[in-house]
């Protein structure tokens, strides 16, 4: 049955499919904005509620594993619970966990609230993709490409009125949760009163046996699922260190960020005539030439310009990864169904957020201590020990502790050449930061910042270049099923 046919099937049925397709689009900016609003209030939420860098972490992470583990339950249940129910779901986790972070009394409530956002955009993933994949069935990938060009684009909108909002009223950090209560709103009421169709598995008459053997016993799937998780790992590794990366040399990484993400909003939007001419594997092939290019020529940038123009390239590169990696699943693995698009996304997350992202900072870490020079870094901690045992014993509550913390991890550095004769590179990179943290206008801690500044340009540079090197592996798995496609005449 052609995708027009079923489309007006649809429609004849109190279906309709432009509606749909609208607010799932509008569901993925939300995760957008979710993303955007959580960076962007880190930092002050340690400010008001006197949190530590743990606390905040564990807020942040949240987004992670909450993603992760709702997609997984819900993407396996979505087709026995309904895409309807799982949408309802999803905007009342959006909506609760926004108002649960402004309305936040401390660290609790707001990690709470975190993991209802994160899991709200778990439920949109879980429903939206294979609702997307049922709706179009001839044109999944164009479609899957122009449904998530909305997590790009919405970082650009979310990210600028956030950036304004903190120029503007940097007290008020609730504002930018709104940028999460605006748009869940929206797509609550696109699909508000909405009939929703069987997912195409199951008008298809493929049971759910059927679609658990096609997802893990199917040999093509898991070699997807490894592409999935080194095109994740190469498209959203980088961008995770990307603005610290390009700060550390001096250059205004959230606007390179915010390019990246223009050009990679567009390029989706743009899927359809890129599809048609060079085909799916074709266009992951010769996307993972570009990521790995751009990705290397970042590692090399030294101003604005270079690192736009390298960025530029690896725009080009990554928009098309993740959209088209699920609907080429969908399209090579039909009978996984809602199943296998909720584990292509899980694999991708779970990637970038257990191995690639703490590998590239490990990677950081040790190429960073080899720009560090031993007497002088041995000198700057000395001061630190010093000083910051002083300004400790002058300031109270946790701004004394973060303090005596700082002075404490810098004198056990010191404390013998016998213990340690080299500098160890995690805990002296540590107690240099803990320093600038503490007490960032002091003058050692101006002293770690000249220190460590070109330091970590050079370990995030390595980082960048380690990354880039799965593009190589990429390429030849892309590049082979194209040419099997060519063979086959597919």
């Amino acid at each position: 049955m052609s995708s027009q046919t079923q489309l007006s099937e649809v429609g004849s049925t109190g279906i309709h499919p432009g509606r749909l397709f609208t607010g799932s689009r509008f569901a993925i900016g939300t995760s957008a904005a979710r993303f955007v609003a959580i960076t962007a209030i880190m930092a002050p939420l340690k400010d008001v509620f006197g949190l530590s860098n743990e606390q905040v972490g564990w807020i942040g992470g949240a987004g992670l594993w909450g993603f992760t583990i709702t997609m997984l339950i819900f993407g396996s249940l979505c087709e026995v619970l309904g895409m309807k129910l799982v949408l309802r779901l999803a905007v009342l986790g959006h909506l609760a966990g926004a108002l649960l972070m402004i309305f936040a009394g401390g660290f609790v409530t707001l990690f709470v609230g975190s993991l209802l956002l994160s899991m709200g955009d778990g439920l949109v993933q879980a429903a939206c993709n294979p609702l997307t994949a049922t709706l179009y069935p001839d044109r999944k990938t164009e479609m899957f490409n122009k449904l998530h060009l909305w997590f790009p684009a919405g970082i650009v909108i979310a990210g600028l009125i956030a950036f304004g909002l903190t120029e503007m009223v940097p007290q008020y950090w609730q504002a930018k949760l709104v940028l999460v209560l605006i748009p869940a709103i929206g797509y609550g009421l696109f699909f508000w009163g909405q009939q929703f169709p069987a997912t195409e598995r199951v008008q298809s008459g493929v049971s759910f046996g059927e679609m658990f053997r096609e997802t893990f016993f199917r040999p093509l799937f898991w070699l997807l699922a490894l592409s999935m998780a080194m095109t994740a790992s190469i498209e959203l590794g980088p961008n995770t260190w990307l603005t610290p990366v390009l700060e550390s040399a001096g250059i205004p990484g959230i606007l390179v960020l915010v390019w990246i993400s223009l050009l990679m909003a567009v390029m989706r939007q743009l899927a359809g005539p890129m599809i048609r001419k060079l085909a799916p594997t074709g266009i992951l092939t010769l996307s993972a030439a570009l990521a790995g290019l751009g990705l290397l020529w970042l590692s090399h940038a030294t101003g604005l310009v270079t690192a736009l123009a390298a960025g530029s390239v690896f725009a080009l590169g990554v928009a098309y990864f993740w959209p088209t990696m699920i609907g080429t699943t969908s399209e090579r693995v039909p009978k996984g169904g809602a199943l296998a698009l909720a584990m292509m996304g899980a694999v991708g997350m779970l990637s970038v957020g257990l191995v690639t992202t703490p590998m590239m900072g490990r990677v950081a870490d040790r190429y960073l201590h080899e720009q560090l020079p031993e007497a002088q870094t041995r000198t700057c901690l000395e001061q630190i020990a010093v000083d910051f045992s002083k300004l400790a014993s002058q300031a109270s509550g946790q701004t004394s502790q973060d303090l005596g913390q700082a002075a404490d991890a810098a004198r056990d550095l010191l404390v013998s050449k016998v213990s340690y004769p080299t500098l160890p590179a995690g805990p002296t990179a540590e107690a240099l930061r803990l320093a600038i943290a503490a007490a960032p206008k002091a003058e050692a801690a101006q002293q770690a910042k000249e220190l460590l500044r070109p330091a970590e340009n050079f370990g995030g540079r390595m980082a960048f270049r380690y990354v880039a090197t799965l593009a190589v592996a990429l390429i030849a798995i892309f590049g082979l099923l194209h040419v099997s496609d060519r063979v086959r005449g597919a």
